[in-house]
């Protein structure tokens, strides 16, 4: 069952929903609500903040209730996902805009209050999101062109590693363009996305077959299939500390991240492509287990290869499929 904490003082009509899903990211979350509630106040904005948080383990529900009394607290029940999560809070959220804000990032002052001016002055954005920065300060590309029938095959695998930079890649991760001035886009990672109530309603929520990853590409390209501009507004930063949850269990990101990869494409593609890229990923992850096998024969950091292979071994026996997916 779920249980849904709303504080007295919380906003009727709010400006704004910032929907924050978390599970066992106490500290980096209590960074983003903090800098949230800087954020906020300092641009004048009514917003609600919520937190859907994933049976976390480490502290979390205690964190929020003591430290950020205004927070509206929603426990999930079990880890259902990201989408799962995100959805749990669109469904309750009142604001007019809805901000989906991943539990490790932290928004620089003034970017809540930008992407909002952004959304609000042009009604034909469904989505708009910011410039994200690494920890250090480095950028960390966000852009995205809709994905091509060679991309699932070079992007984030082994192939990528020895050939970082080819024409497919280039064109996806949108390299032709700077990232320094506001442009529409096909698709924004899913950090920090600003989205339009009206295009939810019309679009629909997350696609909770999605357990983690890829769900916010299938979302953009559906928002805007049903007619919703996509913008990418550098003015306003976040950063963020790329997989601080997800990489708890590494072996768990990779097999999330590939089977998300395998549903989105099967889905565009059919599943015969489908299929074949499942059997292409699992196959670099063979070659990647040879590869540290051979290494550890040679006697080198022995105890770290005897990790990656164990990692590598709990992937290939997923079968790269989505939870509780046979």
């Amino acid at each position: 069952m779920l249980d849904d904490d709303i504080p007295q003082s919380a906003i009727r009509n709010p400006q704004l929903s910032v929907i924050v899903v978390s599970h066992n990211t106490r500290e980096l979350l209590r960074r983003c609500l903090a800098s949230v509630e800087r954020s906020v106040a300092g641009d004048g904005v009514e917003a609600e903040i919520i937190v859907v948080d994933n049976a976390s383990t480490d502290g979390t529900l205690a964190m929020v209730r003591a430290e950020f009394p205004a927070v509206r607290l929603i426990e999930s029940g079990g880890n259902r996902g990201f989408a799962a999560g995100n959805n749990l809070g669109l469904a309750r959220a009142r604001g007019r805009a809805l901000l989906l804000l991943n539990p490790d990032t932290e928004v620089e002052d003034g970017a809540i209050g930008t992407l909002l001016g952004v959304l609000e002055a042009d009604p034909a954005l469904g989505v708009v999101g910011p410039a994200l920065r690494y920890p250090d300060g480095s950028p960390q590309e966000s852009r995205r062109r809709a994905p091509g029938p060679l991309t699932p095959f070079l992007e984030s695998t082994l192939v990528q590693q020895y050939w970082p930079r080819n024409r497919v890649l280039d064109r996806y991760y949108v390299a032709d363009r700077p990232g320094d001035r506001r442009q529409d886009v096909d698709w924004l990672t899913g950090a920090c996305l600003l989205v339009r109530r009206r295009a939810v309603e019309r679009a629909g929520g997350l696609d909770e077959s999605f357990f983690m990853y890829s769900e916010e590409l299938e979302w953009c390209l559906r928002l805007r299939a049903a007619g919703w501009r996509i913008a990418y507004e550098p003015e306003a930063t976040v950063v963020h500390h790329e997989g601080a949850s997800s990489g708890q269990a590494v072996p768990r990101r990779h097999i999330d991240f590939n089977a998300s990869k395998v549903l989105f494409y099967r889905r565009r593609y059919g599943r015969l492509f489908g299929e074949t890229l499942r059997a292409f990923l699992l196959l670099t992850y063979v070659v990647q287990g040879a590869q540290e096998g051979a290494k550890w024969l040679l006697g080198h950091r022995r105890p770290l290869r005897r990790q990656r292979l164990a990692a590598y071994a709990q992937v290939l026996r997923s079968g790269l499929r989505q939870r509780g997916r046979s």
